[in-house]
């Protein structure tokens, strides 16, 4: 049996809003929707802490981690998680306890998991979330919307890897960091993964002029979700990093080349079309030969290596001379060594593609001292 209940804003006011939550228009909720319902990815839940483990600390709107207590009420999204070294999880088929699989508020019901993975912290659903006419609010409705601009389209980097936790994110922050550095307006989205906050403000506090992630577009994770939907995620945070007046896009794309949605985006002309250098990052020599020989044969334009294999000057050696590709650690990346990149790349683009960042402006820019103490 299904029922519909007014939800006193007052309760509400006392409840932790998750990150995934952060598009949501909080006026909007006006009733618990409680009983035979079936949650569906981005479906808004109102829960309480029933069993703290792993996941003990909630990531709010704001950033701010928050620490969670037993019968804490927290506002989250269902949806998916995809983590080779954590675990797997999927949205369940009914208001059942499951867990807080993201730290950024992901409910989901576990699946499988890795073997040194602690168990995360238990939820009780109390209630799907709707509106003043008692239909669930899900995450979709409050997508930014897909923007069209006559300005010429900035210069786009897509950083990938072997896997998570391979050096994606540090890396990113770190091109952010030397881009800005050097007088450049760099735009920044991660397209895929599971929502949590952190990746994002990482990025921010590099120096991006705007940093985004899919919960943006109106997904709480990517995982499960189907190639139109990847590739409408996409074109949606490209386009609104486009229209804000950026000369570079700097993008990361979640987990390894292998993971199916990453896989399907990187191989679709739709991506292509729009990125023109792709980054590999890895953590040994030989995911970086075997990265690099997959994006080659898929017809990607790698131009560089990077990650955590970096840390090694004998692995960074290794990498060079196995992949023939420059090598980047973080003062390479924070540095002007990247420029030539970017130099290269639009040197050889057709005469008619047009970007945002012109020859003379990068000339410019290159000439510029950098200075690695500020």
């Amino acid at each position: 049996m299904k029922t519909v209940t007014k939800i006193p804003h007052t309760r509400l006011d006392l409840a932790k809003f998750a990150y995934s939550t952060s598009r949501i228009n909080r006026s909007a909720i006006r009733t618990l929707l409680q009983g035979d319902w079936k949650p569906r990815s981005g479906d808004l839940i109102l829960a309480r802490i029933v069993e703290l483990d792993q996941k003990n600390k909630l990531e709010l709107t704001n950033g701010r981690r928050s620490r969670l207590f037993l019968g804490d009420e927290v506002v989250l999204c269902y949806g998916n998680r995809y983590a080779t070294d954590q675990f797997e999880a999927v949205v369940p088929h009914s208001l059942e306890v499951c867990s807080l699989v993201s730290s950024g508020g992901i409910a989901a019901k576990m699946m499988s998991f890795h073997d040194n993975a602690r168990m995360p912290t238990s939820i009780e659903p109390i209630a799907l979330l709707g509106d003043k006419d008692g239909q669930v609010l899900n995450l979709s409705q409050f997508s930014l919307p897909q923007l069209k601009t006559d300005k010429p389209r900035p210069y786009t980097i897509a950083v990938v890897g072997t896997a998570m936790n391979s050096g994606k994110t540090k890396s990113v922050a770190n091109l952010i960091r030397g881009m800005t550095r050097s007088g450049l307006k760099v735009g920044t989205a991660k397209i895929t993964g599971t929502g949590v906050g952190k990746d994002v403000w990482h990025m921010s506090d590099a120096g991006a002029k705007e940093a985004l992630d899919f919960t943006h577009a109106g997904l709480p994770s990517t995982y499960m979700a189907p190639t139109e939907e990847i590739l409408r995620v996409f074109n949606t945070l490209i386009s609104k990093l486009s229209s804000s007046g950026v000369d570079v896009v700097v993008l990361e794309i979640a987990d390894g080349i292998y993971q199916n949605e990453t896989s399907r985006l990187l191989q679709s002309d739709t991506l292509k079309d729009q990125v023109d250098s792709v980054i590999f990052s890895a953590s040994d020599p030989m995911g970086a030969v075997a990265g690099v020989r997959w994006l080659i044969e898929n017809s990607l334009p790698v131009t560089a290596v990077c990650g955590s294999l970096t840390r090694s000057p004998m692995a960074l050696r290794e990498t060079r001379s196995a992949t023939g590709f420059p090598v980047l650690d973080q003062e390479g990346l924070t540095s002007t060594n990247w420029k030539y990149l970017l130099e290269n790349q639009i040197n050889q683009v057709d005469s008619e593609k047009k970007y945002s960042i012109s020859l003379d402006r990068l000339d410019a820019i290159m000439a510029m001292p950098v200075n690695l103490a500020s």
